[in-house]
């Protein structure tokens, strides 16, 4: 991996779990930042040492040093300092914490630090207060950040609430290569990086938006054929207390799970066309460890006249999008994969499977007479107050990792453009 120039700032990772770990890979083969605290809020093993064991090693991608360099490489975690709490990583300082999960406990004013990933998954309400009883966002910034960017979609603890009618000023939802410029360097201080399943829906809809405009897109759906997450059960287990849904509670290793999602929430904040499209998400957990699918179905209003969508016209909307991409976010292909082809992947936010789209076009009738709102007396002139209408459905199949390959390298750009501007 290319290094990048250095932006001569700190960052600060709050939470060490699958994203905050991959997260630090990411930075250290970067090398923008000059150093990186990491707070993982609690004591983790015996030693430092065994957060290094940790840190280099994954049962997804390997080992840290062929990450970076490739399998003839040395080791890159050196000077562990069990007295200080740190280590360097590839030549970048590392200095672990382990004492607050309280954002505002944290005092990155005291470490120098300016900008924070949060990648808990745990603070996800940019109305809360910084003082709140079980911790809020905000709370990094009354502890010295100046810009905090999270690893998920927001969420409003006041249930009752609109998330678009409740947003703070200073908070904004961003997916790189979509929205982009929406973050105002000025303005925004909260920014959320969305979701991985938002991130890869987003790179596969936005294209055909462009294409058709998003009145002749009737409606949509998707459903994600989606990777298990860390907060699932390895065997089953008592459901906590008040908890609703005991699927969850499931062991992932032995079932399909149905569960939700909120990603058609967040991709109307990225894409506000899609308030004139009717959109349903559903999310289905497989028993694997990354690498996820989405399968996304358009209905699409035909032209009278001229020829039908074809898949041919779908897959050639992708090749050019793909062709397109300044950033290489969004991939096709024509080859036939399977999950494990796409781990890694680098920045890969959707990659089409070509070989897989499917299209139907068929007469829809409607009786002029049942639908509300129009003149009965202008519809009873008509000779055949029953119309045939045309519609085809698509269907196109978008892998994206749902781990390193995609996520967490967009979640690094967003870092990086960040920092330039601070």
């Amino acid at each position: 991996m290319n290094e990048e120039k250095k932006s001569g700032l700190k960052l600060g990772i709050n939470g060490m779990g699958r994203i905050g770990k991959l997260t630090v890979w990411n930075s250290v083969a970067r090398k923008h930042f000059s150093e990186i605290v990491v707070n993982i809020g609690r004591e983790a093993g015996t030693s430092i040492a065994d957060i290094a064991h940790y840190l280099e090693r994954d049962s997804s991608y390997g080992l840290l040093k062929n990450y970076i360099y490739g399998y003839n490489a040395e080791p890159v975690i050196r000077d562990i300092d069990e007295k200080n709490g740190s280590m360097t990583i590839n030549g970048v300082g590392i200095q672990l914490l382990r004492s607050n999960r309280d954002p505002s406990k944290i005092d990155w004013r005291k470490y120098g630090v300016r900008l924070v990933a949060d990648t808990t998954g745990k603070f996800l309400d940019p109305t809360l207060p910084g003082d709140h009883p079980k911790g809020s966002i905000q709370g990094h910034l009354d502890s010295g950040a100046e810009k905090v960017v999270v690893s998920a979609p927001f969420k409003i603890m006041d249930k009752g609430s609109d998330i678009r009618g409740v947003m703070p000023v200073g908070a904004v939802t961003t997916v790189m290569g979509i929205n982009t410029n929406d973050y105002d360097p000025k303005r925004h201080h909260i920014i959320s990086n969305a979701s991985c399943t938002t991130t890869c829906l987003a790179h596969m809809i936005k294209p055909l938006i462009n294409y058709f405009g998003s009145k002749k897109i009737l409606s949509a759906s998707m459903a994600t054929v989606h990777a298990a997450t860390g907060s699932q059960a390895v065997l089953d287990r008592l459901p906590k207390a008040g908890k609703t849904d005991l699927r969850k509670n499931r062991s992932i290793m032995n079932n399909i799970i149905l569960t939700t999602t909120g990603a058609a929430h967040a991709l109307r904040l990225v894409i506000p066309e899609m308030e004139q499209i009717g959109f349903i998400a559903e999310s289905v957990r497989i028993p694997t460890a990354t690498g996820s699918l989405i399968i996304l179905v358009l209905d699409l209003q035909e032209e009278l006249a001229g020829e039908p969508i074809r898949r041919e016209i779908i897959n050639g909307i992708y090749r050019q999008a793909a062709f397109d991409d300044p950033h290489g976010y969004l991939h096709y292909t024509d080859k036939q994969n399977v999950s494990g082809d796409i781990i890694g992947f680098p920045k890969a936010a959707a990659i089409i499977e070509g070989h897989e789209t499917h299209t139907r076009t068929a007469e829809v009738t409607i009786d002029l007479r049942n639908v509300p709102g129009l003149d009965k007396k202008t519809v009873n002139a008509l000779n055949n107050a029953v119309i045939g209408v045309p519609i085809t459905q698509a269907v196109i199949y978008g892998w994206y990792d749902n781990e390193m390959g995609s996520y967490v390298n967009m979640l690094g750009d967003r870092i990086a453009t960040i920092a330039e501007n601070m």
